[in-house]
């Protein structure tokens, strides 16, 4: 009898081996698999500040878009306006497809209020009258070390909102508006 329990007591430890190695595989894909959160580095040009906003899957924290609207807003008149959650999204895109996900982004105009938008449309016949800038639907910007019309080719696979190119200007313009594309 002591025998029989013996192996028997082997036999169940070597089930109970070979079980918990079947969820081990599980385990380790679901740890692996877990998205860790990736951030969104801005640098505002006209003001200086900096801003490091962590998304994942469910998109940003509601403090981080708060913070967000606030390093876009309209410098001139210091207004802060909800900027389109998917412009961001966006810009992460962008860096994505550059292969440098996490590098800082500078921005040079993001919100403008109707009355900035008009005072640089008369200096500028450049700058649209119905822009989006004015919706919170677009930005302008470049990334320090990437040549801009790689900038610009990444921002036109997305096959999403405008894209506007201005070499001369150091910038490239990219909304979450129709599809389209021009040079400044």
């Amino acid at each position: 009898m002591e025998k029989t329990n013996l192996q028997r007591r082997r036999w169940l430890s070597l089930g109970g081996i070979m079980l918990g190695a079947s969820f081990l595989p599980n385990y380790v894909s679901a740890i692996v698999s877990t998205p860790k959160p990736l951030s969104l580095r801005l640098r505002n040009v006209n003001t200086g500040e900096t801003l490091n906003a962590s998304y994942s899957a469910n998109g940003f924290s509601r403090n981080d878009l708060s913070k967000l609207n606030y390093i876009m807003r309209d410098r001139h008149t210091n207004q802060v306006r909800a900027i389109d959650p998917n412009l961001f999204l966006k810009l992460t895109r962008i860096q994505a497809k550059l292969g440098m996900r996490n590098s800082e982004i500078l921005i040079l105009s993001g919100y403008r209020s109707a009355q900035t938008n008009a005072r640089m449309r008369r200096r500028s016949r450049g700058v649209a009258s119905n822009s989006y800038h004015i919706l919170g639907k677009a930005v302008d910007f470049y990334i320090p070390g990437v040549p801009l019309a790689k900038v610009k080719l990444a921002a036109e696979s997305l096959h999403s909102g405008g894209v506007g190119y201005y070499p001369g200007s150091n910038f490239v313009h990219v909304d979450t508006g129709p599809v389209r594309t021009w040079r400044g």
